[in-house]
């Protein structure tokens, strides 16, 4: 029911002369408070109840309406977009973009013949652009939904049987929501480490890493994967000096081994510093910094580091607590994940589920196509996402992207391919704008040429990666990209010639 039919029914009451006695104010009080539960909940029963509005649950509730479905979406936050586009994806980009411009004008200005008299960071209004970036989306998606007609019910959910949920509202009532099928889509956490308490201050999470009120001059970053590399170099950037603590022998582990040699020396040319093969045991905040101390993964002597601010980026788990799931007796793994079949559907009949919480990558735009895909389900059509083919960014300077399989992926696997490689260094678009950093690698089948893997370094990889993605999910040969035309000079051509020179030779090396 519309914000104006509420307004025209409280004139309403107002209307019915009630006098300004106790008793008559109770009912008027009363009459409106139900009243407004039958606005946030939409008594009758949806064909979709979404819990989450994340990108998984968003995306689900729209596409459920579209096509026709009686859809509630239910979200805790108050928000819509989830920790992507409130404390994750969105702002952490906007934040990457504002401290690339700002090292561009330190450290490159010049060389374009752009010369500055002085560069200076203020930090107040690097984040007020990032939160108006934020705001404006979240508003842009509560709009997708009056425009689709999607009922949203600002509060915590919770089931209570396999087509009913129960749930706390912001405004502090509490509300039933029915539906003949419901969507579970509540996203993750960030995963907490043994005896640290992140207090969002000095031991930061990535939602505080995002929020910091004044740039450390010391910053440790526990675990190497996307978040912490990301962080990492947007307050590297600024001025602080960072230190990466990764328990693994590697960065960012599912990356090409060959591809994350050359991009963690990028980084440390950017001076982040990495303590590899190394487990944090303790730490102390007691003075006015933080004390991490560490030791050798395999065990050895202990060492302290001392930093402003700690940053805790060791994976994210999936959100299911509290969600009701024993209740109704819906299965979920040994890490928390709920367990679904090739339909999303959980083991209780007209309970799905669909993103972080169910296995696979941990993803925004994988967690949409499962809301895609679990929808046409529900609605009787066929969908189908192949997590194979999803793509993974890292957005760090330079980028990198990849889908596929990585070379260590298809040694294992025992599969007979051929490389193709090109570096940025050979492609003129790259060279006449002075940032040809990078590389171009593609595995194809031996035999039959079909692209099994992508994988790139460079500045724009994130969108470059997705000339690759349509190719592997139409099982293209390398053939097939290098013989499409490319317009030169772009930066796209880096692809084309690894095609070329995984099937036969590129032509500019």
């Amino acid at each position: 029911m519309a914000l104006a039919s509420l307004a025209r029914r409280k004139a309403y009451l107002l209307s019915r002369n009630l006098s300004n006695s106790p008793a008559d104010a109770l009912k008027y009080s009363f009459s409106l408070s139900n009243f407004s539960r039958g606005f946030a909940s939409g008594s009758e029963e949806n064909d979709v109840v979404v819990i989450g509005g994340g990108p998984g649950g968003y995306v689900a509730a729209i596409k459920a309406a579209q096509l026709g479905l009686k859809t509630t979406c239910i979200e805790k936050r108050g928000t819509l977009g989830g920790t992507c586009l409130n404390v994750g994806c969105i702002p952490s980009k906007a934040l990457l973009h504002s401290s690339h411009m700002y090292h561009e004008a330190m450290h490159s200005f010049a060389n374009h013949g752009v010369k500055l008299s002085s560069v200076e960071v203020d930090l107040p209004a690097m984040m007020a652009q990032k939160d108006k970036a934020v705001s404006n989306l979240t508003r842009g998606i509560e709009g997708l939904f009056k425009k689709n007609k999607v009922t949203y019910v600002k509060g915590y959910g919770k089931l209570i049987s396999p087509s009913e949920v129960s749930v706390d509202t912001l405004e502090g009532g509490n509300t039933v929501v029915k539906g003949k099928n419901i969507i579970i889509a509540t996203g993750s956490d960030v995963k907490s480490l043994p005896g640290i308490t992140i207090d969002e201050k000095r031991i930061v999470s990535s939602t505080g890493a995002l929020a910091l009120s004044e740039i450390p001059k010391k910053l440790i970053v526990i675990g190497a994967g996307y978040i912490g590399l990301e962080m990492g170099s947007v307050w590297g950037r600024l001025g602080s000096e960072v230190t990466v603590v990764e328990f693994a022998p590697d960065i960012v582990p599912t990356m090409d081994a060959e591809i994350r040699k050359q991009f963690q020396r990028s980084l440390e040319k950017q001076k982040m510093k990495f303590m590899l093969k190394t487990k944090v045991v303790g730490v102390d905040t007691s003075g006015n910094g933080v004390k991490l101390m560490v030791e050798p993964a395999a065990g050895g002597d202990q060492t302290t580091l001392e930093a402003d601010v700690v940053l805790v980026s060791a994976g994210r788990s999936p959100f299911t607590s509290g969600l009701g799931l024993d209740k109704i007796g819906v299965e979920t793994d040994k890490v928390g994940r709920i367990l679904v079949n090739d339909r999303f559907s959980t083991n209780v009949a007209g309970v799905y589920a669909i993103g972080d919480v169910i296995p696979g990558p941990m993803l925004a735009h994988k967690a949409e196509e499962d809301g895609v895909a679990c929808v046409e389900f529900i609605a009787g059509k066929h969908g189908h996402v192949d997590y194979d083919k999803v793509p993974g960014v890292v957005y760090t300077h330079p980028e990198v992207a990849s889908v596929g399989k990585t070379e260590e992926q298809a040694k294992a696997l025992g599969l007979n391919y051929r490389v193709g490689k090109f570096p940025f260094m050979a492609n003129s678009r790259a060279k006449a704008i002075d940032n040809a950093e990078g590389i171009v690698k593609i595995l194809a089948d031996k035999e039959t040429d079909k692209i099994l893997g992508v994988h790139i370094m460079a500045p724009n990889a994130g969108e470059l990666i997705h000339e690759a993605v349509l190719a592997i999910n139409y099982d293209a040969s390398s053939e097939d990209i290098a013989r499409v035309c490319h317009a030169h000079p772009t930066m796209s051509e880096a692809l084309k010639e690894a095609a070329m020179a995984t099937y036969d030779k590129a032509i500019h090396i």
